[in-house]
């Protein structure tokens, strides 16, 4: 395959992972947006716009490669199974518009997931790809169901799919009237000089990876896929993506500290999400182990990154 023969679509590709997943697919592919928006705010949650979209998606892949990366959803651990429901309607719809397409084209499907989301009950850090999955909240198994649903698309067009398990995502571009990203929560929190509640301990450990660290392993991992699929058949791998060093909510905390140059606004509180978060997340991938082998963004950088992303966001708001 040439460079730029490969056509791209990011689904979701105004958030946090979407952004960067579109900007490192753009390196090898040519990119492809819906000539419409999907409407996610539809009773059906935007199903039949992603239906005519990939009607149109694979009109202009012709016979080409493709790859859809499914970076969408507006859940987080807090979300309403109502809300839940209609993201996995959306993807269910957009996988079955696509049965009977992979071939002869070689078309690539890759999912989203939580790490955190699926791995939340088990409680045998560190995880990796052979841990037992045990939810504990509607997002934990919403995201379980969707893989499920990627899966079976995948056996029944023996096509190939990527199914990224995903630490803590943090970085620039964060959607921050979303209750998610504890990053960009208190970067918010210091700016706007305003105190922030976290629900759980502070020796919390988290996996926190930049998302364009992120987006260059997804990137990777499909080019990966697609080379293994050429030799051995269709494939669906699982991979977490982390970078396997997990720190505490304290850490965090204190690094803030040093950026901000005052201690942060933080209040300890008690809630019943708090049952849903496991005390220790640790991650490690053993699938593709050598993916892993790359210098990654130091947390310092990361953050100092994602509050100047901020601080811009609140300064244009404000004008």
């Amino acid at each position: 395959m040439t460079p730029q023969s490969q056509l791209s679509w990011v689904i979701g590709r105004r958030g946090l992972l979407g952004q960067s997943v579109e900007s490192a697919l753009a390196l090898n592919s040519n990119l492809w947006h819906p000539l419409d928006p999907i409407r996610w705010l539809r009773r059906d949650g935007g199903a039949s716009d992603l239906r005519d979209a990939v009607g149109q998606f694979l009109v202009a892949a012709g016979n080409d490669p493709w790859v859809i990366a499914w970076c969408a959803g507006a859940g987080t651990s807090s979300a309403t199974p109502e809300s839940l429901q209609l993201e996995l309607v959306a993807l269910r719809e957009t996988l079955n518009s696509l049965d009977g397409a992979t071939r002869p084209s070689g078309g690539l499907f890759f999912f989203a997931s939580s790490a955190g989301g699926v791995y939340s009950g088990v409680d045998a850090p560190p995880y990796d790809e052979r841990s037992p999955l045990l939810p504990l909240s509607h997002y934990g198994r919403a995201k379980l169901e969707a893989e499920s649903l990627v899966t079976e698309w995948s056996q029944r067009n023996e096509a190939s799919a990527l199914i990224g398990r995903i630490a803590n995502l943090y970085g620039p571009g964060q959607n921050i009237s979303k209750p998610q990203g504890i990053i960009s929560q208190i970067c918010r929190s210091y700016l706007l000089g305003y105190p922030l509640s976290i629900y759980v301990s502070l020796d919390t450990l988290r996996d926190y990876i930049f998302a364009p660290d992120c987006a260059a392993l997804v990137a990777d991992a499909l080019t990966r896929l697609r080379s293994e699929s050429s030799k051995s058949g269709p494939l669906v791998v699982t991979k977490i993506l982390a970078s396997q060093h997990a720190i505490t909510i304290g850490a965090v905390l204190g690094e803030m500290r040093r950026i901000f140059k005052s201690p942060p606004h933080i209040v300890i509180a008690a809630s019943e999400a708090s049952s849903t978060q496991a005390r220790d997340l640790s991650l490690r991938s053993i699938v593709w182990p050598e993916l892993d082998r790359r210098e990654l963004t130091p947390f310092p950088v990361g953050v100092a990154i994602t509050a100047a992303d901020l601080r811009r966001k609140l300064q244009d708001a404000s004008l």
